[in-house]
Order: structure tokens, then sequence, then C-alpha cells
């Protein structure tokens, strides 16, 4: 669902706890987010339960997760948390308004990001997930729909999913909690869930970004799933400043994933290379100049970096040409 402004409906409420509510900002399976303001003025973004569910147990603590992973985070990475009632007849919870389209919205309406936007992203994308995970918190569902661009930076949103570091991704029915095209295997497979699994979700949200396609394509749940367990991402499009990090991001092992601190201090380098020569390491005599150990190397990587020592480049093989998959829609308000 995209952040376009809609009137409230008859069926809406006017006012949640000490807010005023003013317009539509979404919908999805867990309930509608609205506009709202406070007394002084402050505008929220306001979240509240469908009656349908809200006498549905199960629900209700999916909520209040949301709700406990807002409160638990610090940083700029995600909306601030105002005020929540999870004992109201329909539970609700509002955090501080951020103004900007969705990322999926952006590239829909405007093409895709240049490889010096898309590393500008995924630098503080990758900072903030930092702060999550030092919160003990997982996302889950990190996606385009799911990434506000603020005048301020990107904003993470939609902790309703959210779960503790290591915790199963399965529901009580044996089926992966999540959106298809992001899901990292181990979400599919039901295992336990890590910050590598956010930096899975990372790889696929970037190369959306870069390219306006998903990297495994889009078909029916089932499709999408076998493809993110069995077949390798398409990643045609994505330049080659980026590509090489993109796939690491989306190796089938989270073990050999990049850590979220690798992540930022690389795309920071090439967010800063791209603006000032953009295309600079495009073509395969520079290819080897942007790669860099991820997985297991990245702690080394990540030190090295820091101390400004140069780095030997870790050796990869070539790939086949990839070809471009359709974009898949994302949907604000799950």
């Amino acid at each position: 669902m995209d952040m376009t402004m809609m009137r409230l409906r008859r069926e809406d409420p006017r006012v949640v706890g000490s807010f005023r509510l003013h317009r539509r900002l979404g919908a999805g399976g867990m309930g509608v987010v609205y506009l709202g303001s406070d007394r002084k003025g402050q505008r929220v973004a306001l979240k509240v339960i469908r009656p349908d569910l809200a006498e549905d147990q199960e629900f209700r603590s999916r909520f209040a997760r949301e709700v406990s992973a807002a409160r638990r985070i610090r940083g700029g990475c995600t909306a601030r948390l105002v005020a929540a009632d999870l004992e109201a007849e329909r539970p609700w919870f509002a955090t501080q308004y951020v103004p900007g389209p969705s990322l999926h919205d952006k590239v829909a309406e405007e093409g895709p990001l240049t490889a010096a936007e898309v590393a500008s992203v995924g630098a503080a994308l990758s900072e903030g997930l930092v702060a999550v995970h030092e919160a003990g918190v997982v996302h889950r569902d990190l996606k385009p729909s799911n990434i506000l661009l603020s005048p301020k930076g990107p904003r993470i949103i939609d902790f309703g999913i959210a779960w503790a570091t290591g915790a199963s991704t399965l529901t009580h029915v044996g089926t992966a909690v999540g959106s298809p095209g992001f899901l990292a295997p181990e979400q599919v497979r039901g295992a336990a869930v890590t910050p590598a699994t956010d930096v899975f979700a990372l790889g696929a949200t970037l190369s959306y970004a870069a390219t306006g396609d998903s990297p495994f394509g889009h078909g029916s749940s089932e499709v999408m799933l076998y493809r993110v367990v069995h077949e390798e991402a398409h990643l045609r499009g994505v330049p080659d400043a980026l590509a090489p990090l993109v796939r690491a991001c989306l190796a089938k092992d989270p073990e050999e994933r990049p850590s979220t601190l690798q992540l930022s201090l690389r795309l920071k380098e090439i967010a800063a290379r791209e603006t000032q020569h953009p295309g600079s390491a495009r073509g395969a005599g520079q290819r080897e100049v942007i790669e860099r150990p991820t997985g297991r190397l990245a702690e080394q990587y990540a030190e090295q970096a820091t101390q400004q020592r140069p780095v030997t480049p870790a050796p990869r093989g070539r790939r086949k040409p990839e070809t471009a998959a359709p974009a898949q829609a994302g949907q604000r308000g799950e």
C-alpha cells in the first residue's frame, strides 16, 4: 500500500485514545494505519487492529510483539513509538509520522535508483539494522514497502512479525511468516532467525531498488519460496559496483552473508565513489577491486577497513548472465 493519504471512511474511527484521526495512510493484513495528531498538533501514524482480529489472541500477541520491538530499538532508523493501548477493544499504537514515499513506490513510480543512491540507502539501512539487532530483534519482513524515504533518511517500519533472535519462523500451522520474495531460505525451512536473515532481505531489497525487479521474480507463494531456497537470485541490471555485495547478502547459507557492520562500511565506500565517479567500478577489468571478504571473514574486513588498511580481494568465480524478473508489488500496513 502506498503512502497516499485517503479520506476516512464511514466505518473509520475519528478519535483513538488522545489522538484525532485525519486520513488513512494504508491498510494490510493486521489493520489500518491512520494519520493522526495529538492535542499539540504532533502528527503520528496510528495503527489499529481490524475488528475481526481484535478477539484473536494470536493477532493480539503479534501486535504486542510489534509494540515491544518498537520500544526496545534505539536510534533514528525507525519511527519513534509515541503511545499504545494493547488492552483496548481494538488494540492500537502510534508512532512518529514519517513523511515520504516507500522505497517500493519510489522505484515503481520513478524507476530504479542510481548506484550511488542504492548504496547510500543501503548504508543507512545497514546501520539501522545494527541498532535493531543490538536490541535483540530480527525484523523478519524487511522489504521495499516497509522502508520509508524520509527527508532525514530511510526509516524501517512495520515490526509486526519481528521476533527475538533465534526464534523459529513458522506459525502454528507450519507456514512461513513474511513476504515470499524477500524471505531468507532459513525462514522458508522454519529454522531459527538471526541478524543474517535480515541481511538476506536487505540484499533482495537493494536488488529491487537498483533494477525495479524482484531478484526471485514473482508468482504464487509456493513458486517464490521454492526459488528462494533452490535457485540463484537474478541480478542482471544490478550495477557492477553493487552486484558482488548484493550477491553475498543473498547467499543461501546465513554464515556466508556479510554482517551489517561490513555492509555499512562497504556501502558507504561505494556511495562515495559512485557519487564522485559514477560507474567507475564497472567493467570486468575492475571487478576484483570491489570484491571484499564476506560471511565469516566480515569481522576481519570490518576491523581492517576501520584501521584504513589495504584489503586483499577475495577471489570469486564468475557467474553466467542472468535474466531480469518482473517486479513484485509491496503492500503498506502489513
